[in-house]
């Protein structure tokens, strides 16, 4: 059988490693401070900044959701970004895409200062992660990396092989593994013979945002599948074909009407891969706890410049 990759004892070590720099801050004087903002109705968004605030509170640091009505403009959410740029309470700016289709994101991400960018996404951070210089980084890249170091998986002289080349992911997630000396691909819908590029992959990371895609053909024996996918299936069907008529995944679809899913298919997994991560309880656990760990690291950094 191969090696489950536990989303959740990585994070509960991260957050418990936070808690006393969370206290020492507070001792100083007050402390961290995030702001979400959460334009626009978009479930999966809604939950994900709920796991966000309850990790704030378990943590100790202060957090302030704002949520502005769908129809902002995009001037209208750049002076509400400028407005938290300005505090001196908060020490983390967070922008939860997507954002309603008449904002301009990129004006928007672009507008959180830089040393208050939890996500980094600001070019000025993306800058600092290339030259390897310290400075937030994008969580759920971040969280990759914490994941396979903490299981003592590892990635220098490794071939790394990713599927997705997303701003938030993708690139980011190259670079990351790039400084931990594993030889990097980035593959993507044009990437010739993709299954054939993936299968060379010691450290396969899948995130194409496609339901189950990445089937037992894209995998080598043994190898390292890291799943960043988050899908929900709400068809029946898809969710029998999918896990193979599977008793307890089709009593959980009809007592909640949805499953979810990775980009990876979550039988062949098990049956190529040395080790994996599952979905739920894998990835995206990390993701928040990298937000808290950048939330900090934001607020020492300010501290210290007093």
């Amino acid at each position: 059988m191969p090696r489950i990759l536990d989303g959740n004892r990585v994070r509960d070590e991260i957050l418990a490693e936070l808690k006393p720099r969370v206290a020492a801050l507070a001792a100083k004087g007050r402390p961290p401070g995030l702001a979400v903002v959460l334009a626009g109705r978009h479930p999966a968004s809604e939950i994900y900044v709920r796991n966000k605030v309850k990790s704030c509170e378990e943590l100790g640091i202060y957090s302030e959701t704002l949520t502005p009505a769908d129809s902002i403009a995009t001037e209208e959410l750049l002076a509400l970004v400028e407005r938290l740029n300005a505090r001196a309470d908060i020490d983390g700016v967070l922008v939860q895409l997507p954002l309603p289709p008449q904002v301009d994101s990129k004006r928007i991400l672009m507008a959180v200062a830089p040393e208050k960018d939890v996500d980094g996404f600001h070019p000025c951070n993306v800058g600092k992660l290339v030259a390897a210089l310290p400075g937030p980084r994008a969580c759920t890249p971040a969280g990759i990396i914490e994941l396979l170091k903490r299981n003592g998986m590892a990635i220098s002289g490794k071939r790394a092989v990713i599927v997705g080349r997303s701003d938030i992911v993708g690139k980011p997630a190259a670079l990351m593994l790039l400084h931990e000396h594993a030889t990097v691909t980035i593959c993507h819908s044009r990437t010739p013979d993709l299954p054939a590029v993936c299968r060379e992959a010691d450290i396969l990371v899948a995130a194409i945002g496609r339901a189950a895609m990445i089937t037992g053909e894209y995998i080598k024996t043994g190898a390292t599948v890291i799943d960043v996918g988050m899908n929900r299936l709400d068809s029946r069907a898809d969710v029998a074909r999918i896990f193979r008529n599977s008793p307890e995944k089709l009593a959980i679809f009809d007592k909640r009407g949805s499953v979810l899913v990775g980009d990876v298919d979550p039988v062949d997994v098990v049956l190529k891969a040395g080790a994996y991560t599952p979905v739920p309880g894998g990835v995206g656990l990390l993701t928040v706890a990298m937000l808290m760990a950048n939330t900090v690291a934001a607020a020492e950094r300010r501290a210290a410049a007093c």
